[in-house]
């Protein structure tokens, strides 16, 4: 039977939820920490919001050699530990019901032809017609081994399976610029290239979706977002914690390729970018990789970048260990936890205005943020004492905790003298909404669902934030990272950056 949309409902209606098609959310690498703790709780809480379809189904594939009930197990208690809305059972139940594992490695040919089998039969039983999104919750060094598997089976194939198929990849996509276009060409042949969703969490978050809002929802901010009036960006994400069980992985990549070459970027894009003709996701990501492509990298690299590495020190009242003493980090290990880059963007809007970017583990506090710091005034009827107390007006974007915007301008001080200092408009979504927000990927995962690619970076993109990466990369080849204490923001030699210029990094 032909599938008809509700004949009452226009495009332009957003009281009415999106729902997706019934489908299958295939997950590679279930039992693993991105599944328990994201995607299986992420699930949970779209059904028990009402967002998923009667007919859609969950299977697990993993090496572990368990049956479904063993599954089924584990997945409870992951729902049940990281769900952000009330536990129900008769939501749990429902679901339950719908999840299958099928156990294999992923250089088994048997186990992804049961896979492909499984598929097929669910079509039959569930009423789900070909449509499946293939979720790799895995190694990036497994990516081609399954999307191989995935193109022998014929599972990728939309033709073939009568419905749609798409695929979710996770950060990081490649290492290097080389690494991301072979790997782009692959999934991009396996998989048609509009199906193919480069997930980056970031951009899941309501504050950064709401950077769009407030740039081009308001005529209060856009006039003065240039550089007439913004003397510097600071974008900061700091960790408090270490590396956890991610040594492997961390020390061959370290922090800018960990998260600056995405999460940042995506976050600079968003700030800097002109505004698109319609949020249609081709004409966003067109204004986004404009910026991305007018990204210049400092000309002396060891004066406009610093890389550090934690040392043992306190974080928040506990001992910590330094980066060579955590388990399974060589002795000798030159990768950085911590990297700080200046960067220029060569249009006309952002002319002259550094764009000063870190991202650091161990620090004070956890703590994501875009940072506008706008040019001072000239100050001429006051006092030079009158307003020594007076800083940069500052619009703070805080992605993550306590999210919000905080805006910081000057003010008089009560009293009989003109003293001006600095004083804080603070909007935080906790205490402005009753509805809390959704998990990063409850909005990703729906999306996939429902074929929605605004959020998702293209490849373009990530060729592009590769461009910026490798030489910054390549200078430090050979380097050694400055040492800073765990506590601590960072380097010394990253402060000294700033003060060259004149400026100092926000306290966050």
């Amino acid at each position: 039977m032909e599938h008809v949309g509700n004949p009452l409902r226009t495009a332009q209606d957003r009281r009415l939820p999106r729902i997706p098609e019934p489908c299958a959310l295939v997950i590679f690498g279930v039992t693993g920490d991105l599944s328990r703790k994201k995607l299986i709780p992420a699930v949970y809480d779209l059904a028990n919001r009402g967002l998923l379809p009667p007919g859609f189904v969950v299977l697990g594939f993993a090496r572990r050699d368990w049956g479904d009930g063993d599954f089924e197990s584990l997945a409870y208690e992951a729902a049940k530990k990281g769900a952000r809305t009330p536990w129900r059972e008769d939501v749990w139940q429902r679901l339950a019901s719908q999840f299958q594992f099928v156990p294999g490695s992923f250089d088994d040919d048997a186990a992804f032809d049961h896979l492909a089998e499984t598929l097929d039969d669910l079509r039959e039983r569930n009423g789900i017609p070909g449509n499946a999104a293939f979720y790799f919750s895995i190694p990036p060094a497994a990516f081609p081994l399954v999307l191989n598997q995935l193109a022998r089976t014929g599972m990728a194939d939309n033709a073939k399976s009568g419905g749609w198929r798409r695929v979710v990849v996770e950060k990081p996509f490649g290492n290097d610029l080389q690494t991301a276009i072979s790997l782009n060409q692959l999934v991009d042949e396996v998989f048609t290239p509009g199906d193919v969703y480069r997930i980056d969490h970031y951009l899941g978050k309501e504050t950064v979706q709401n950077i769009l809002a407030l740039r081009f929802a308001n005529s209060l901010f856009e006039p003065v977002w240039n550089s007439k009036y913004v003397d510097s960006v600071q974008i900061t994400m700091a960790e408090d914690v270490g590396i956890g069980t991610r040594a492997a992985f961390y020390d061959a990549s370290g922090a800018a390729r960990d998260v600056l070459q995405n999460h940042l970027l995506q976050l600079l894009a968003l700030v800097a970018m002109e505004e698109p003709t319609s949020f249609d996701p081709d004409d966003v990501r067109a204004e986004k990789l404009k910026v991305l492509k007018a990204i210049a990298i400092p000309k002396d690299i060891s004066k406009g970048s610093v890389r550090g590495q934690y040392l043992p020190g306190w974080v928040a009242g506990e001992r910590a260990v330094g980066y060579l003493e955590e388990k399974n980090i060589p002795a000798d290990s030159t990768t950085e936890t911590y990297a700080a880059v200046r960067l220029g963007i060569q249009n006309r809007r952002w002319a002259e205005v550094p764009f000063y970017v870190r991202v650091g583990k161990r620090m004070p506090r956890r703590v994501t943020e875009i940072a506008i710091l706008f040019k001072k005034a000239p100050h001429l009827p006051f006092d030079p004492a009158d307003v020594e107390m007076l800083g940069h007006n500052q619009l703070v974007i805080r992605v993550q905790p306590d999210e919000g915007v905080v805006l910081k301008y000057g003010s008089k001080v009560p009293g009989t003298t003109m003293e001006v200092r600095d004083i804080a408009m603070d909007f935080q979504y906790g205490e402005a909404f009753t509805e809390s927000s959704p998990e990063a990927y409850e909005r990703l995962v729906l999306d996939v669902l429902v074929g929605d690619r605004t959020l998702f970076p293209d490849a373009a993109e990530i060729e592009q934030s590769w461009q910026v990466i490798d030489p910054l990369e390549a200078a430090w080849a050979g380097t050694k990272p400055e040492p800073y204490r765990s506590g601590e923001w960072g380097p010394r030699a990253s402060d000294e950056m700033l003060a060259r210029e004149g400026r100092a990094w926000r306290r966050a």
